[in-house]
């Protein structure tokens, strides 16, 4: 008889080490933490998208606002020359923001550290060879990139060299090969919805302001869909009428039940907070969505209002006040190329009553309507 080896404590250690090999492509991808899904890709590498945008593009643009507005010299003075390019404080971060996107697509998507610090390279890459579609381009190649990074990572003895060689490879090679026309298709998109709402501002007022709004407190991002079709001009000041009143209205109908840090949180923060009360009883949502209808069209042929600051900051509203300081800081731009020679009574009126003043009034106006018809009672909305 073939004597039995005894397994020693040290033996039993390195096996629950090794991976797990039963499960076929399945025990694969849930080894490597790969997860097919809508939630992982639709919810939350966009979301992560927009953050990084706004830790980009963003905040270089409202410093070189800052800089400019308030003279500041060491914001407006460049502080670097990269191939003939000047380059101000903000205008560095700016430049960040494919690397910035990228990085923050992979932190949402749990790659680890060669994964992720690999993706500066493919975020450049695809930003650069996207063009003005740059952060749709970004969002795809990168999704593609870090999995297939993930997927080999740790694989081999030489993990060093392996894992940034696939993830830049394959970033690299679906920049060069893909970048180009997914930011052409969605410029074109763009272009034909900022069309649709000069030719119609009316119904594309509603449409945009709307659907742009409800994208705002839905989990997922407002901002970066903004950002990847380039949604500037009176289709942008639609989207931050919408933003704003689903922000501005849900922080005023829930003032009972939330007090003032539900107003402030909601009001500069996010309506995303109510999301959980949404799911309970969706009818809580009818106020500030009809007020969105309302304010979009009013924006969009009253008062002629334009975002053509970054085109992240027509899906963040009143969040930070990015949205009204993404149309203050298209108004100085504009100003600068003379196609506009002054800021008007008239522009802040518009900017005032469409971001603050009328999503407020007009929730509060169709929360007592909704509550008088028993769709929605006290506590619905109240924040724990």
């Amino acid at each position: 008889m073939e004597e039995k080896k005894e397994v020693t404590t040290e033996e039993k250690k390195e096996e629950a080490k090794k991976p797990e090999t039963k499960g076929g492509i399945s025990g694969f991808l849930k080894r490597k933490n790969i997860e097919i899904s809508l939630k992982r890709y639709g919810i939350d590498a966009l979301g992560a998208m927009a953050q990084g945008l706004f830790c980009s593009l963003l905040i270089g643009t409202i410093i070189n606002t800052i800089g400019t507005q308030f003279h500041i010299g060491f914001l407006t003075t460049p502080v670097a020359t990269i191939s003939g390019i000047d380059y101000t404080v903000g205008g560095l971060a700016s430049a960040m923001s494919g690397p910035a996107m990228a990085v923050a697509i992979g932190y949402a998507l749990k790659c680890p550290p060669l994964v992720l610090f690999s993706l500066i390279s493919v975020g450049f890459a695809s930003n650069a060879l996207g063009g003005a579609g740059g952060p749709l381009a970004v969002l795809f190649i990168a999704i593609l990139a870090a999995e297939i990074g993930k997927a080999v990572s740790k694989e081999t003895k030489v993990d060093i060299l392996v894992t940034p060689l696939v993830t830049i490879g394959v970033g690299i090679f679906l920049s060069w090969a893909i970048a180009p026309p997914l930011g052409a298709l969605a410029l074109k998109l763009g272009d034909a919805i900022k069309w649709a709402t000069v030719q119609q501002p009316f119904i594309m007022g509603i449409i945009v302001s709307v659907l742009v709004g409800m994208a705002l407190t839905l989990p997922i991002s407002s901002a970066a869909i903004c950002a990847a079709l380039g949604l500037t001009g009176l289709a942008g000041g639609a989207a931050v009428a919408g933003c704003s009143a689903q922000m501005i209205g849900f922080a005023v109908i829930s003032f009972k039940e939330n007090k003032w840090g539900g107003l402030i949180s909601q009001g500069i923060g996010t309506s995303m907070l109510q999301m959980g009360n949404i799911v309970k009883n969706p009818r809580i949502w009818i106020a500030p969505t009809l007020a969105s209808a309302v304010t979009g069209p009013i924006a969009t042929c009253l008062f002629k209002l334009e975002m053509n600051g970054a085109p992240v900051s027509s899906g963040m509203g009143t969040c930070g006040l990015v949205g009204q300081i993404g149309v203050y800081t298209g108004w100085i731009n504009e100003m600068a190329e003379g196609s506009r020679t002054a800021i008007t009574a008239m522009d802040w009126t518009g900017l005032v009553l469409i971001s603050v003043v009328l999503p407020a009034v007009l929730s509060l106006v169709f929360h007592l309507i909704v509550k008088k018809l028993g769709w929605v009672k006290d506590g619905d909305m109240k924040l724990s």
